[in-house]
């Protein structure tokens, strides 16, 4: 057990070079940040893009001293990944296709990105003997909790093919950990949530809705239960991971030990809106019936025992939070429409 704690973990990222897939994104951007705040050069590769999007990046582009060295790829390119691991000391794979509805119509893309594209990191990794690869699972692998709350030894369903692709993912990465004694460790969040974070996900759908001034918010299922967990606390998470031995190997939930349905959610979301709305389902954003995930509750004994890590924003500070930041960045979502 360590006796650190994630603020003050014994990593030095002060000039180390340390490579972050999918940092464009919602959780990757915010981990390229508490990087850089800690002193690290990163290696932030992003999807190629012909137009001239910058994304919330943007700022370290201007900077011709920029800590922050952008490389345009696709993790499903062996060649472009193994060029970007070489000389990297820590590697942290967030790239992967996220969205559940759009698995049903495009399984084969999840299996390309997220299976494959996991396997051209690892052996990357393996190659270029990095220090460590944090690579990131999600809870969705757990299915419907048979057994609350879940822990890491919790059986895996796969409830939907964007599930199933990440288990497979998982288990790709863990054989590099049997097989070739690649220093990985499986990062598995829990429901995420924050600025940044786009419609896809309920939170920003709900709150979307609500700053376009919506006065109903449609919705799927009301009755399944998630445990969310504040983004900078998730990014707190990896990076007191990447300094734990004894999460070498292993699969490390993070999430914070409280669930809350999402009808209570949404009631929650008004009230920190500060705006007037009833609830409305959705038939067009409901699950097929045997895909949908009734239950998650995260044990995270793991993440605190092993690597001294534990959530710092609750959930009423981290809607606020999020509801503010929505509120201030509403043109960037289409609230005319439900995104996959």
């Amino acid at each position: 057990m360590t006796d650190h704690n994630y603020r003050n973990n014994r990593t030095d990222w002060n000039n180390r070079t340390v490579l972050v897939t999918g940092a464009e994104g919602f959780i990757g951007s915010t981990l390229v940040d508490m990087l850089v705040e800690r002193g690290a050069k990163v290696r932030a590769m992003v999807h190629y893009k012909p137009y001239a999007e910058k994304g919330y990046l943007a700022r370290y582009l201007s900077d011709p001293h920029s800590p922050v060295e952008m490389i345009a790829g696709d993790v499903r390119d062996a060649g472009r990944v193994m060029d970007a691991v070489a000389g990297c000391d820590t590697v942290f794979h967030l790239a992967a296709l996220i969205g559940i509805p759009y698995s049903y119509d495009s399984p084969g893309a999840y299996v390309q990105t997220n299976v494959v594209g996991t396997e051209n990191i690892a052996e990357a990794c393996r190659r270029h003997s990095v220090r460590r690869l944090l690579h990131t699972s999600t809870s969705e692998v757990y299915g419907t909790a048979l057994t609350a709350p879940i822990s890491e030894t919790h059986p895996l369903q796969p409830q939907s093919p964007y599930s199933a692709s990440k288990i497979g993912a998982d288990m790709m990465a863990l054989s590099h950990w049997h097989a070739f004694e690649l220093p990985v460790t499986v990062v598995r969040p829990f429901n995420t949530y924050g600025p940044r974070q786009s419609a896809r996900a309920v939170i920003p759908t709900i709150l979307s809705q609500l700053h376009a001034g919506a006065t109903e918010i449609r919705l799927g299922s009301l009755t399944p239960t998630r445990d969310f967990t504040y983004v900078t606390d998730t990014a707190a998470g990896f990076l007191a991971l990447a300094d734990c031995d004894r999460a070498l190997g292993e699969c490390v939930n993070l999430g914070t030990g409280r669930e809350i349905s999402i009808g209570d959610l949404a009631t929650a979301l008004i009230a920190a809106s500060g705006r007037d709305a009833k609830v409305v389902v959705d038939p067009a954003r409901l699950r097929p019936s045997g895909s949908e995930v009734e239950r998650l509750l995260s044990d995270n004994a793991r993440a605190r025992e092993w690597a001294g890590w534990q959530p710092e924003v609750s959930l009423e500070a981290g809607l606020k939070r999020t509801s503010q930041w929505v509120a201030e960045n509403i043109a960037l979502f289409a609230t005319d429409r439900y995104q996959v």
